[in-house]
């Protein structure tokens, strides 16, 4: 009996150990200013499942005053307006590149219908709205990967600056 119950607890710690890994890309320089109330209403999202997407090497959004202090990360920074963990609306920042993938290529998308950021290559599917960017399906939860997370800081000017410190 004695001996049921410690595989039964040894079980229940390695079960509690399998935990998300949001941090599997390189490591790369986040820093989008967003911080006045101008640019924030022009570049940011506003309503619930609204996103946009920055990438200053491919030029995206086409408009948008890029400049030597702006760096948006491995494949680009995905934008989107969620749910923060009390369940209130918030901006979102993650990672465009697939985790699993592992390239600043592979980028992924947003499913207009269930607001799921997907993998064009390997379909891994993963939960942006909520703000974990963790994995819904696909290869992603076998490997136990997310998207990586970066920080939108609120400024007294009216936007949000991200960064990734």
């Amino acid at each position: 009996m004695k001996k049921v119950l410690v595989m039964v607890l040894m079980l229940m710690v390695l079960a509690g150990c399998e935990k998300i890994n949001n941090e599997s890309l390189p490591r790369y320089a986040v820093r989008i200013d967003l911080g006045d109330y101008g640019k924030w209403n022009t570049y940011g999202v506003h309503s619930l499942g609204e996103w946009r997407c920055f990438n200053r090497e491919k030029g995206i959004p086409a408009n948008f005053p890029y400049n030597v202090n702006t760096y948006t990360g491995f494949g680009g920074v995905l934008l989107f307006m969620g749910q923060d963990l009390s369940g209130s609306a918030a901006p979102l920042a993650m990672d465009m590149a697939c985790p699993v993938e592992h390239d600043a290529r592979v980028t992924v998308t947003i499913d207009s219908e269930t607001l799921d950021a997907v993998c064009p290559k390997c379909k891994s599917r993963y939960d942006v709205i909520t703000g974990m960017g963790g994995p819904k399906s696909g290869m992603a939860i076998d490997r136990k990967v997310g998207l990586n997370l970066y920080k939108a800081r609120a400024t007294v000017n009216g936007g949000y600056v991200i960064t990734n410190y």
